[in-house]
């Protein structure tokens, strides 16, 4: 019997905002894994701002998704045939190999995860990148000291929300998030441990960093860009140290405006240091170990916004991009 399974495609490049009419569900026939291969059936996909950037024809740090192709991105899945005993049948994996029902792949391109420790979504999001991504910005890139003021831009999002916990946990005395809503704002504080929260739909950012941190901040991770890194550079203290992990405020159009102050960055010395998880991989059984053991005893709270069914997978994304999840936006691929 032939195995069949669906999957995304990008049917075009958006000029400007993307669209649902830039994706195209198809259904292919799924060969059977050679020797070192195996076949998976997918369970659960992350959909993630940065694959915005993938859809564009423009050189990057990861290859643009191709024409026609299916689109790429964090899975989790069940192994349902294996030519790599390593790799058995049955094992839970995370790969990369996600907008399908089913990916065949390199037994070595899988990593098994053990789902006793947690469960299978915590891979793609707290256990998974987004949770590396918040632990990396603030050990490696712009490290958390005692006493520090934090700030954390999209800070109801995957990174965002496990980030000020992690800011705490690092010896932060004040720890700000911005988000869009007076739902999301209030989540900050209520279930996040923010001590202070900012909506960027209400006002300028700007005015509202200076009233929640009169005395400046000494850290900053960046997902947003544009009109929240100006507002951080003038509000950074001397010595400020940045984290640059996102800039969805560009995601779409391509531009945003500012930070038009980039001058005041070299007077305070401030540290303004990019980041792509890919070069901090290695760190994952470091991170692991220790966000395992929180979230089993409940001291790590993470959130999830749920959305059914690989054909809703591009308007899922679509609401990634537009602030519509809390906490780690996640597609539930059912059973074929």
């Amino acid at each position: 019997m032939t195995l069949t399974g669906r999957e995304i495609r990008l049917a075009a490049r958006p000029d400007g905002d993307a669209a649902l009419e830039h994706f195209a569900l198809a259904t292919t026939e799924v060969p059977e894994p050679g020797e070192g291969r195996i076949l998976v059936r997918n369970t659960w996909m992350s959909v993630d701002p940065y694959m915005r950037g993938r859809m564009d024809d423009a050189p990057s740090y990861i290859p643009p998704f191709a024409l026609g192709e299916p689109l790429e991105g964090g899975a989790i899945g069940e192994v349902i045939a294996s030519g790599d005993d390593s790799v058995p049948v049955g094992a839970t994996v995370s790969h990369f190999l996600g907008w399908r029902d089913y990916a065949v792949m390199e037994a070595s391109a899988a990593t098994v995860v053990d789902t006793a420790l947690a469960p299978p979504t915590a891979y793609l999001g707290p256990l998974g990148t987004t949770g590396l991504s918040a632990y990396v910005a603030l050990t490696r890139t712009a490290p958390v000291r005692d006493g520090d003021t934090v700030f954390v831009s999209a800070a109801a999002g995957a990174v965002g929300s496990v980030a000020g916990q992690l800011a705490r946990r690092l010896g932060a005395a004040r720890v700000i998030g911005s988000a869009g809503g007076p739902a999301k704002t209030a989540r900050l504080v209520d279930d996040f441990g923010f001590d202070a929260a900012l909506d960027h739909r209400a006002g300028p950012i700007a005015e509202q960093l200076g009233e929640a941190a009169p005395g400046g901040i000494d850290v900053y991770l960046d997902s947003v860009g544009g009109d929240h890194l100006e507002a951080a550079i003038d509000a950074a203290r001397p010595g400020g140290r940045f984290a640059l992990v996102g800039a969805i405020a560009q995601y779409n159009t391509g531009t945003a405006p500012g930070p038009r102050n980039l001058y005041t960055a070299y007077y305070k010395e401030l540290t303004l240091r990019g980041m792509l998880i890919n070069s901090y991989l290695h760190l994952f059984p470091e991170w692991i170990g220790q966000a395992a053991g929180w979230l089993a005893d409940g001291s790590l709270h993470t959130e999830q916004t749920v959305v059914s069914g690989l054909e809703q997978a591009p308007a899922a994304f679509l609401g990634v991009l537009r602030g519509a999840n809390t906490g780690k936006m996640l597609v539930e691929l059912g059973e074929r």
